[in-house]
């Protein structure tokens, strides 16, 4: 391998290894934005659109450490509290109607700190 092309290839290494802790963080923006299409299910009930679950896997897959399933679930605690009119077992039932298993309950008495 030439020396020009050894260099190269170290500093892209270098630019994944310093960039990689800093990529994609899940943030409470990503959270409000994936479960906005459930907000109707969580107030009324009935049926939950393809929409609601889709945006309930997305945000499944993407909480994938510790640290972003607490993020994820201070998000979701904080929506609840903050919205008005979510009926506690719509929330609690909505994981599994779009046959979706998370580590906690979406409730605003889950102690978030106790995700793993």
């Amino acid at each position: 391998m030439s020396g020009m092309m050894m260099k190269v290839l170290c500093m892209m290494v270098a630019c994944m290894v310093v960039a990689a802790p800093y990529a994609e963080a899940l943030t409470c923006g990503d959270v409000v934005r994936k479960l906005s299409p459930c907000l109707d299910y969580l107030k009324h009930g009935g049926k939950v659109s393809s929409s609601c679950c889709k945006g309930v896997k997305g945000l499944n897959a993407a909480a994938k450490t510790t640290s972003e399933k607490k993020t994820a679930c201070g998000c979701m605690k904080n929506a609840y509290k903050s919205i008005s009119g979510i009926k506690a077992d719509n929330a609690l039932g909505l994981p599994k109607k779009c046959d979706v298993d998370i580590p906690y309950k979406i409730s605003p008495n889950t102690d978030c700190n106790k995700v793993k």
